[in-house]
């Protein structure tokens, strides 16, 4: 029985003080394979450098919403650069309103640019969505998309989008966030997904899931503020199958995940 992580973010700074005890508790369990995502120019190199040390990193490198206004001028010949030398998707990417100040065109042109590559190389691509589902889905519909299929990541959206997404190749992945007990309208929403589309994701070290599944306690290195730990992923699995009633969730997640990552994995899954 094995896990896999759809979304996570080994290289943010907040984990490094922890990452040793981190990367040889994941080794030592039965986690396969980890998606991380780089979100800035600034962290690629870390994913990059984690992805060639540890074989069960799928990494994918790409620009967040939230970091598009730090963005240099050449920063799309850097992400081909990393494209090019590794296996691996395109992400995290997307849109955003719900941040303060945000530029909703500029967003679009970065996400646009770096959905585009992913379609061109048929990898992967890791979206961030968050009060932008109209204009997401209008991007999708009128842009090339990786065949392979893309992920929306800690999927938040109405129900009334999964169908629309999922004909133009969704993949959805649930995080522990949803279990907190306001997140009612989100785990609706996930009864409804396709179970050949379902992953699930810790976003470690974000999106901290409630006390009971929070089974490996961590805080920054100031002890203020609780971080997600990325073996949290164990729960979340059990989680999951009760809310959806899948006893076979493990092995529809794995299928799932191989088939979407499948041309980016290499040997990572032997």
């Amino acid at each position: 029985m094995f896990y896999y992580d759809a979304h996570c973010h080994l290289q943010d700074r907040r984990l490094k003080p922890f990452l040793p005890e981190i990367v040889d508790a994941i080794s030592r369990s039965n986690i396969k394979l980890i998606s991380v995502c780089g979100s800035e120019e600034k962290d690629w190199q870390d994913v990059a450098e984690l992805s060639k040390k540890y074989n069960w990193i799928v990494p994918s490198f790409g620009v967040h919403p939230w970091y598009v206004k730090d963005i240099s001028n050449h920063w799309f010949d850097n992400l081909l650069k990393y494209l090019d030398e590794y296996n691996c998707g395109v992400g995290e990417i997307g849109l955003d309103t719900w941040i303060k100040g945000y530029d909703i065109e500029l967003q679009e042109a970065v996400f646009v640019r770096q959905l585009k590559i992913a379609a061109e190389r048929n990898i992967p691509a890791s979206i961030h969505c968050v009060k932008a589902w109209d204009r997401l889905v209008k991007i999708l519909k009128t842009n090339p998309l990786p065949r392979c299929g893309f992920l929306i990541h800690s999927y938040g959206g109405l129900k009334n989008y999964i169908k629309p997404l999922y004909e133009l190749g969704t993949y959805f992945s649930f995080p522990g966030y949803y279990a907190n007990e306001k997140k009612v309208e989100q785990r609706e929403s996930f009864k409804e997904i396709p179970i050949e589309r379902l992953l699930i994701e810790t976003d470690a070290p974000d999106q901290l899931p409630p006390d009971f599944l929070n089974k490996h306690p961590l805080f920054d290195e100031n002890r203020k503020r609780p971080l997600n730990h990325p073996l949290n992923l164990i729960p979340i699995y059990e989680f999951t199958a009760q809310l959806l009633g899948l006893h076979k969730l493990h092995e529809i997640v794995e299928e799932n995940f191989l088939r979407l990552f499948s041309d980016v994995i290499g040997g990572r899954s032997e």
